[in-house]
């Protein structure tokens, strides 16, 4: 949205005011399905360009409830995952420092796995809204773990309490028997993709609302994929049957009361999507979470 440049870095962030801070993460280095996610972050701001700050229908304005800037993109290490990773903490830290939101644009879904290892060091009662078509449990992928198979599971490793972990959308044709079990025995509240056709979206807030209670911050990850493909076919494995854009969205609005305190969008994948659709739909996203915030703190 064409807002200023500022280095991640806390006294550069403070002295800006920023209070929202964009930090790209252009990564698919563990990616085992189809790549194109390193171009994400590219996508996602220039889809960004065609919407305002200004909600017509709520009346919310980002750029008064926010002073929002970008601070670049990771510096990414070419086939150096924990490197990488290392470097996605550190600036995500920097923004955390300042007390500023940090908005993180990807890439493949291992792009949660720095910038929550901040989070869980800055707040020490977090929990983690999930929005995935696969549970992201696996404690590794061929020997990998910081795979992007494996964010909640890393994120747990974190310090994030999986009884404080609610996973939004997955489908059962698309995950395998072992991270099923791994949600079991964490304790991790699922509500799949059946779950939300015959629930309702109201009703997926609430269940989320009763496990975020007692926590300072919650960090919230939107895996694109989750979408049907229909809604977002630029992405590594595109779900045939899946939530609808009015969905997510309805359920996120529904957050106003929560206290979000990062945001990421993972898993767009330009190349994928000639047409633009999956980025602005990102995009979407996105706005709607910062406005959810917004209208929370009023």
């Amino acid at each position: 949205m064409n807002r200023p440049r500022v280095a991640p870095d806390a006294a550069l962030l403070r002295a800006a005011g920023a209070t929202v801070a964009v930090l790209g993460f252009p990564w698919d280095g563990t990616c085992i399905s189809r790549p194109g996610t390193q171009l994400g972050p590219r996508g996602l701001r220039e889809a960004s360009e065609q919407f305002l700050s200004y909600n017509a229908n709520s009346g919310v304005d980002l750029n008064t409830a926010f002073n929002i800037v970008d601070c670049g993109d990771v510096a990414v290490v070419p086939g150096n995952p924990a490197r990488t990773q290392d470097r996605a903490e550190a600036a995500t830290a920097e923004i955390l420092a300042a007390d500023a939101i940090p908005v993180v644009l990807g890439g493949e879904h291992s792009i949660t796995i720095g910038p929550s290892r901040a989070f869980a060091k800055k707040y020490a009662r977090c929990g983690m809204i999930h929005f995935d078509t696969h549970f992201d449990t696996a404690e590794e992928i061929g020997g990998e773990p910081l795979s992007h198979c494996c964010p909640v599971a890393r994120a747990v490793d974190a310090g994030f309490n999986p009884r404080k972990i609610v996973t939004i959308g997955p489908s059962g044709w698309l995950n395998p028997p072992s991270e099923l079990e791994y949600v079991k025995k964490a304790g991790i509240t699922l509500f799949t993709l059946d779950d939300v056709c015959a629930l309702g979206p109201q009703a997926i807030v609430e269940g989320t609302r009763e496990v975020m209670t007692d926590l300072d911050a919650i960090y919230l990850t939107v895996d694109i994929d989750v979408l049907d493909a229909a809604y977002a076919p630029g992405t590594g494995v595109p779900t045939p049957s899946g939530m609808t854009s009015r969905e997510i969205l309805t359920i996120i609005s529904g957050f106003r009361r929560l206290p979000i305190r990062a945001v990421d969008v993972a898993e767009v994948s330009p190349p994928w999507d000639p047409s633009g659709i999956t980025s602005r739909l990102g995009v979407r996203i996105l706005l709607e979470a910062l406005s959810a915030i917004a209208l929370g703190r009023r």
